[in-house]
């Protein structure tokens, strides 16, 4: 062939696509190159990357020997050792009032007036009264007197036969009678006198004082006010014997009232003061119950220093009574004695490359140990074991609501214990 001819068939070659420039080979060379490169790549990661079951991740957490303090939560509010509502058992028109709020008051000092008019003239007339019925005692006294002489002269003159029987039976009658009259004249003495008594009474309390030494916490009062004692008596102060010693009356749940007894002690605090707490101590723990919508506690008094005069009655505190304290025991996360291992079934392993290339024997589905199918009796906490769940009966004591202590059991500080499970995870 020619040299002429051989140019044209490589023209016709080249115009028909069965022969491509070296440029264009170089780039298709390259992109095969690449490809290879990435399936290489990925037969590598199938082949590399080890077979994984779907299965829970466990959250655990070590079971550790520490202190443990028991405390009893309960809810309350201050009021006074000793306080009293003082009122007025006689009605009538507030005239001054001596006394207001926050102020210091001594036993027997006078804090308000009423009206005393009224009050006064009912005394006067029982004074009168009781003039009267003394002035018909010395009458009544004369007339026995005078029954007396008679009844004597009469009895003379029957000795000497002048009179008849008949005479003697009427003096003696008249006698008698003047006697009872005197009696009837004294009783009705008595009756004055009481009467003038009880005025005097009712004209004295038209001056209120003070039964205690305190302080005057309210002062519910206003001069020219009217005040009816007539059917209930009216409060006009409510008096504090001593704020510096207080009370906490605390409402226990029926359910830690057989932990809470006398002379624990106990810290609270109130919002006015809430990075403060106060001390205190039980003093009364009440026997009678008391319900609100369907709830059943039990009253506690705490005593309180209140010596700065920092609380005030009618706070509301929350109180954490001290019921037990352990030293160097053995402790759980409450979690623990809640946890329940969920069942796995019908999960299957992943399948890669190698395991369809090479088969192994099937390791099946994990489960929890044996111990899953029954709850033990008892208290149980889960650890894993073989990366399997299993059970550890044990004994527990007091718990302080986040930590509660083993008392016996298979269990050692420092084990790890289940107490959840990972959302979405896996193990291998």
């Amino acid at each position: 062939m020619s040299q002429e001819e051989s140019q044209a068939e490589a023209s016709v070659a080249e115009r028909i696509g069965l022969k491509e420039p070296s440029s264009r080979r170089l780039r298709h060379w390259r992109r095969w190159l690449a490809l290879i490169i990435v399936g290489l790549a990925l037969l590598g990661v199938l082949f590399i990357a080890p077979s994984r079951e779907d299965g829970p991740l466990f959250k655990t957490a070590e079971a550790r020997r520490g202190d443990l303090r028991v405390e009893v939560t309960a809810t309350g509010k201050l009021q006074p050792v000793t306080q009293v509502d003082v009122g007025t058992e006689v009605s009538g028109t507030i005239l001054s009032v001596e006394v207001g709020f926050n102020d210091r008051v001594a036993q027997g000092q006078v804090m308000a007036k009423l009206d005393p008019d009224k009050s006064r003239a009912e005394e006067r007339q029982s004074a009168a009264a009781l003039a009267l019925a003394e002035a018909q005692v010395d009458e009544a006294q004369a007339t026995v007197s005078e029954t007396g002489r008679k009844l004597g002269r009469t009895r003379d003159l029957i000795k000497k036969r002048l009179a008849s029987p008949e005479e003697l039976d009427t003096a003696e009658a008249a006698a008698e009678r003047a006697v009872a009259a005197l009696a009837v004249a004294r009783a009705k003495v008595d009756q004055a006198q009481a009467k003038l008594d009880s005025d005097r009474r009712t004209l004295e309390k038209t001056v209120i004082r003070s039964p205690i030494d305190g302080i005057v916490l309210n002062r519910v009062v206003e001069p020219g006010q009217t005040v009816a004692a007539s059917l209930q008596t009216p409060v006009l102060f409510t008096l504090a014997e001593n704020l510096t010693q207080m009370e906490l009356k605390v409402d226990v749940d029926e359910a830690d009232v057989g932990q809470v007894e006398e002379g624990q002690t106990a810290v609270f605090t109130v919002d006015a003061y809430p990075s403060r707490t106060f001390p205190a101590t039980i003093t009364q723990v009440r026997f009678a119950p008391e319900t609100v919508n369907g709830v059943v506690t039990f009253g506690a008094l705490l005593a309180v220093d209140n010596a700065d005069l920092s609380l005030r009655p009618g706070m509301t505190a929350t109180a954490d009574i001290l019921v037990r304290e352990e030293s160097d025991v053995l402790l759980v996360p409450n979690a623990a004695l809640r946890f329940m291992p969920p069942r796995q079934e019908g999960a299957k392993a992943r399948p890669n490359l190698l395991s369809m290339l090479l088969p192994r024997r099937s390791r099946g589905t994990r489960q929890p140990s044996e111990s899953t199918e029954k709850k033990p009796a008892g208290a149980v906490v889960w650890v894993l074991r073989d990366g399997v769940p299993a059970s550890v009966d044990i004994e527990t004591g007091f718990t302080d609501g986040a930590r509660t202590q083993v008392v016996s059991g298979e269990l050692e500080a420092g084990t790890e214990v289940l107490v959840g499970v990972e959302q979405g995870g896996r193990t291998p």
